[in-house]
């Protein structure tokens, strides 16, 4: 049986794919398995509390208690391409409510997930462009990269474009920090002059640019001075700043910084239900021109029909009544805040003398590990720690754009979640401590 060119891009080994398979695989294994490398966030029973309740109300009118109709509506219409229009008018609400941006429905979209929703955007700004110079429009295209300004970036966006692969990317400046009065640590920042003198930015060469913030993998969160400056450049350069806000403002607000959240016509915002603790609802949000959302609904319609409904459901009466954001400000955050201190006090107590950097823990559920001078590739590395029963990422995947060969610092690093309890958090984090110290013995 033969595959197309799209087959065969789909069908190859890919970061993600390996990620997800061995995820699944220690889903299945009767051995323990300290999950240390997934995006699955945490049990916090408070949140499942609600989630639950929010859920059993569904088929009960509040104010008479008796069944209605809202969970059979849910589950048994589509909606339209564009999404749950209940739940658009919730949003729009709520973010005029809490931002005053103005917005429509006509500025939101929903999708299956936040995967899908940069299958769609990087498809719609990444590839073959028509050469708006050119007379003969049909023969000369131009083929345009998403933009990374910082590197590096999540590893679910290195592969979803149709054909290829259509990116640029920034390495970072590298700074050592202090983290509550501690060494150790490392901070990325946007090297702005390697990107305001990007070849394919100065030749038109580039359709959106793109971050997430809080970043995955490293939980850095770009200040509110990068962010103005990244808008900036796009405007000047008439393409849109797609940010990823899945860890982000305003849910499920895994963020430790003072930070504002900003959109204009020219900005792409992406929100998850997934962080919040309903990955398996699969349910994406994109803030959007209205250009942009008709764009999506479009593809909607041709590649899902219509998005699932029934994480809007769930979801609809905390955004109207802003448990949501509660939810997140109150209960959330201060979990994963937590799970970092007590991240950082066991990694320092595994390795405080092996030439371990924590990157600056600012906000989302991982933790980025920078082990100078690693005798063996991360990717070596990896395979070691789960033949231990331990799973963490590589940061080879991480790279989107990059050529890693040549970049030693793409070899030398992991992305541990700490979404696990706590027992899971202290037996993985002792597995790293004593595989990472016995290959630098070894070296000595």
């Amino acid at each position: 049986m033969k595959f197309s060119k799209f087959g065969q891009k789909f069908t190859q080994p890919t970061g993600i794919s390996q990620l997800m398979d061995d995820l699944g695989d220690a889903l299945k294994s009767d051995q323990p398995v300290n999950m240390l490398g997934g995006g699955n966030p945490a049990k916090i029973e408070a949140v499942n509390e609600l989630f639950l309740e929010t859920y059993k109300a569904l088929g009960v009118d509040n104010d008479t208690g008796v069944p209605n109709s809202s969970a059979i509506i849910s589950m048994a219409n589509y909606s339209n391409p564009q999404g749950d229009a209940g739940f658009i008018d919730a949003l729009v609400s709520f973010f005029n409510r809490h931002y005053d941006w103005d917005l429509t429905a006509e500025n939101i979209a929903l999708t299956n997930g936040s995967q899908n929703a940069f299958f769609y955007l990087f498809n719609l700004f990444g590839g073959a462009f028509t050469d708006e110079q050119s007379q003969d429009k049909e023969s000369l295209s131009v083929d345009k990269s998403i933009l990374l300004p910082l590197t590096p970036e999540y590893i679910g966006y290195s592969d979803v474009h149709v054909e290829g692969q259509h990116f640029a990317a920034v390495l970072p400046h590298i700074d050592e920090v202090t983290h509550d009065g501690e060494e150790g640590f490392f901070k990325y920042r946007v090297d702005f002059e390697a990107l305001e003198n990007l070849p394919a930015l100065k030749e038109g060469r580039i359709g959106a640019i793109c971050c997430s913030r809080p970043t995955n993998p490293t939980g850095n969160v770009l200040t509110d001075d990068e962010m103005a400056y990244l808008a900036e450049i796009a405007k000047r350069y008439d393409i849109p700043l797609i940010i990823d806000n899945a860890y982000g403002m305003p849910f499920p607000n895994i963020i430790y910084s003072d930070v504002n959240l900003h959109w204009d016509n020219n900005t792409i915002l992406c929100f998850s239900l997934s962080k919040i603790g309903l990955p398996g609802m699969r349910t994406g949000i994109i803030v959007a021109d209205a250009k942009v959302i008709e764009a999506v609904s479009a593809m909607n319609a041709v590649v899902n029909l219509a998005p699932t409904r029934f994480g809007a459901a769930i979801a609809t009466p905390l955004v109207q009544d802003d448990r949501i954001k509660q939810l997140s400000d109150d209960v959330i955050k201060p979990f994963y805040h937590k799970q970092a201190k007590l991240a950082v006090t066991l990694l320092k107590d595994a390795l405080g003398d092996y030439p371990l950097m924590i990157h600056k823990p600012e906000g989302a559920i991982f933790f980025w590990l920078w082990f100078k001078d690693l005798p063996i590739t991360t990717l070596e590395l990896y395979e070691r720690l789960k033949e231990k029963g331990t799973l963490i990422v590589p940061s080879e995947y991480f790279f989107p754009g990059v050529d890693v060969s040549d970049y030693q610092h793409a070899h030398e690093c992991i992305r541990m979640s700490i979404a696990a309890d706590e027992q899971t958090l202290t037996d993985g984090i002792k597995v790293i401590g004593e595989v990472v110290r016995q290959l630098y013995d070894e070296a000595k």
